[in-house]
């Protein structure tokens, strides 16, 4: 039996991308899509069936901590698998304390989001490498060992600054990490978004006042 996904994000081009990568994958059924959490709540009530809902969480409307808390209370069959931007400490631990059974940011590819959503139908916890860390150190006490980047940025978009400071095209950013062309461009967009600049000349000094260097 196939998995009954509905995507969540408010970005238009990154949804209709989910829905197109997760269309690759035998084994998942996309049954709907929203741009924000009120959305998504709306989509869940109407649906025949539906297994998990793969939310953003930083959303206009409602976010996306608020949808999945109301999600688990009124859907509790329903599987809640964050898909973010966003790896801090506060982000992760207010979508688990809403009900979220997994924990991924937009690093993940088709294979690792596949997976995932069969963990958490499963009844399973999973969460991407870099949370997994996080979390681990959470509940032992530790201080996570990731590098805390300025502005909110995640590790990989911090990569993506100091690849763009040391003068890499988006091709071959896109080469050096391994990624698609189109998955380096919406780490620039959310990187430069969340660093209020506007081009490639900004973000470069950006990269310089903050320390932001490849990692070769």
């Amino acid at each position: 039996m196939t998995i009954a996904v509905l995507v969540v994000d408010d970005q238009q081009v990154v949804r209709e991308g989910l829905v197109a990568l997760l269309g690759l994958l035998d084994d998942v059924d996309v049954v709907g899509s929203a741009a924000n959490g009120e959305q998504a709540l709306e989509l869940a009530a109407g649906l025949d069936r539906l297994d998990v809902v793969l939310m953003d969480l930083n959303m206009p409307v409602l976010s996306g901590v608020e949808a999945t808390g109301r999600l688990t209370r009124d859907h509790p069959d329903v599987a809640v698998l964050v898909l973010t931007t966003y790896s801090d400490d506060e982000s992760i631990a207010g979508a688990l304390a809403a009900g979220a059974k997994g924990y991924l940011t937009k690093d993940a590819g088709r294979h690792e989001i596949g997976a995932a959503l069969r963990a958490v139908v499963a009844g399973q916890l999973t969460f991407g490498a870099d949370v997994s860390r996080q979390v681990a150190g959470a509940l032992s006490g530790a201080k996570p060992r990731t590098e805390r980047l300025p502005d909110g940025l995640t590790a990989r978009e911090g990569e993506v600054l100091g690849l763009i400071a040391a003068g890499l095209t988006n091709g071959k950013i896109a080469a050096e990490l391994f990624i698609g062309e189109a998955t380096v461009k919406t780490h620039i967009n959310n990187a430069f978004a969340k660093i209020g600049v506007r081009n490639r000349v900004e973000a470069l000094r950006y990269a310089e006042q903050h320390g932001l260097h490849p990692k070769r």
